[in-house]
């Protein structure tokens, strides 16, 4: 039998490379033809895996996207399976190159677009102005008092009192593991205030009440004054929230009665707010990816990134995230940053992160997980430059710490880890009204108050998990150009801004994935 073209079972990413990845199964002993030679395939390779398209010499780099991805950790011949196996992470130099290839700003769109949200007023900062949800939360400032919340959530929807309302998308119980045994106003006393009050402002947020238990480090007279907290979404008039104690209500029964009582009154003048027309570039997406393959940097990741760079032409902003899924990558980042102080800020926290994961023993390539192997990624290298696709090719504005009100338009970027909870937790405190979850293993990730988008890597996981997934991105390995499925994710960003439903919504998760980032030690 003749051998196949290679792009019949693979992907030749860049001309580069010295590798290429396979699009479909691939069965032992497949001969393809490439770049004038005939490779016979050594052994099976799995959809999304590499094999080598020429010859890779001992200690050579190992290159994917035009980028080092890694190192031979021995010879490897064409056609072999290139992963784990003979590949080592190694290290190279980086040249940061700050701001030396800033992309020009790219050219007003053909047309203003628009969506139907929420205008929660004059009297808030555009960044927590425009919503696309319409929740009542309770938060609890300590883990001591999530039961208690919930169950005033739970009891505002066991009484039925929410179906008079119809413009109220929800009760959450916003609850965590936190908030005491933890430096009084040290870094993560300051950072989980932050990441709270990010989900009590939140232009998805009409209106909340904390609780407490009362003897906790997190108190939410600490909470309110340090982070300027004021009930303003109703009626524009700043308004000092309600904060209920067990130790002072009597007890969790009367605790849960005085929630009940305030989320009642409330609700009407949240009901009262409508969807109203809106520009897109009051939209602030949230980027994750999560449970990524091989396929993730091919098909979902740019795909996304092309998103991203309409809502930015929009005059709107997008968000990356995951820190330690930048690294190996951040160099091309810092090149397209608006200035060589951009540029630093992300620097600065790449050196972080090497200095805290070594505190613990640990190193950053301990992400690609399991998973993620499974899936055909090898280093934190190559994971990162997938992962960086999904930010798309505008200029780098700025760099936040994580849960920091995102106040910059354009595209931005937010330290916060990988871990997909906690990630996600930062960003949305930060200000994303809206988020896109790309997946090539399949996440079923949802974060309330904020709707999230999943967008699967590959057809097989699309159609095995479709009560999951929203948007099939696997079509770009079958011809389909990843132009082509950037503006259908744009379109479902503007579609579900308006109101309509995620696979996450419809399927109710979203509050138990609220997991803020802990850095220091529990006391």
């Amino acid at each position: 039998m003749a051998a196949a073209p290679l792009s019949d079972y693979a992907v030749h990413l860049r001309p580069q490379d010295n590798i290429a990845v396979a699009t479909k199964p691939i069965p032992a002993g497949t001969e393809l033809h490439f770049d004038g030679a005939t490779l016979k395939l050594a052994a099976a390779i799995k959809m999304g895996h590499k094999f080598a398209v020429r010859p890779i010499k001992e200690g050579d780099a190992v290159s994917k996207y035009g980028q080092v991805i890694g190192f031979a950790g021995r010879a490897i011949a064409p056609g072999e399976h290139v992963h784990v196996h003979n590949v080592k992470l190694g290290s190279f130099e980086r040249d940061y190159a700050h701001a030396s290839a800033t992309p020009a700003p790219l050219p007003p769109p053909a047309e203003y677009r628009t969506f139907m949200g929420f205008d929660r007023g004059p009297g808030k900062p555009d960044h927590l102005r425009y919503g696309t949800r319409n929740y009542l939360a309770v938060i609890s400032t300590v883990n001591c008092s999530a039961s208690t919340s919930k169950y005033i959530a739970d009891r505002v929807r066991e009484l039925g009192l929410l179906k008079d309302y119809p413009n109220v998308d929800g009760v959450m119980a916003i609850v965590h593991r936190q908030g005491c045994a933890m430096q009084y106003d040290g870094p993560d006393h300051r950072q989980l205030d932050r990441t709270l009050a990010g989900f009590a402002r939140h232009p998805n947020v009409a209106a909340y009440i904390l609780v407490g238990l009362g003897c906790e480090i997190v108190q939410a007279s600490h909470l309110i004054e340090n982070e300027h907290l004021a009930l303003i979404q109703l009626n524009g008039q700043a308004k000092a929230p309600l904060a209920l104690s067990i130790q002072e209500c009597g007890g969790i029964g009367k605790t849960v009665e005085a929630g009940v009582r305030a989320v009642a009154e409330m609700l009407p003048r949240v009901n009262d707010v409508r969807r109203v027309q809106l520009p897109a570039r009051h939209l602030i997406l949230g980027t994750n990816c999560g449970g990524s393959d091989g396929n993730s940097g091919v098909t979902a990741n740019p795909a996304l990134g092309v998103a991203s760079d309409l809502i930015v032409q929009q005059g709107g902003t997008s968000v990356l995230g995951e820190t330690p899924e930048i690294y190996g990558a951040e160099h091309i980042l810092t090149r397209r940053a608006v200035s060589k102080e951009v540029g630093e800020k992300l620097v600065e926290r790449i050196k972080w992160w090497e200095w805290y994961t070594g505190m613990f023993g640990a190193e950053i390539n301990n992400n690609p997980s399991p998973g993620n192997k499974e899936g055909g990624l090898t280093t934190i290298y190559e994971k990162s430059l997938g992962a960086i696709a999904k930010a798309g090719s505008t200029a780098m504005v700025d760099v936040y710490h994580y849960a920091e009100p995102v106040t910059a338009k354009g595209f931005v970027v937010m330290d916060t880890p990988g871990y997909d909870p906690v990630s996600m937790t930062g960003i949305v405190a930060g200000g994303a009204n809206v988020c896109v979850f790309t997946t090539g293993r399949g996440s079923v990730f949802g974060c309330k108050p904020a709707p999230s988008i999943k967008v699967a890597t590959n057809s097989p996981l699309y159609h095995h998990m479709l009560g999951d997934m929203d948007i099939n991105a696997g079509r770009v390995l079958e011809g389909v150009p990843v132009e082509e499925v950037g503006r259908e994710i744009f379109e479902k960003v503007l579609s579900v801004a308006s109101g309509e439903r995620t696979k996450s919504e419809l399927n109710g998760v979203g509050e138990e994935e609220f997991a803020p980032w802990s850095i220091g030690p529990t006391l």
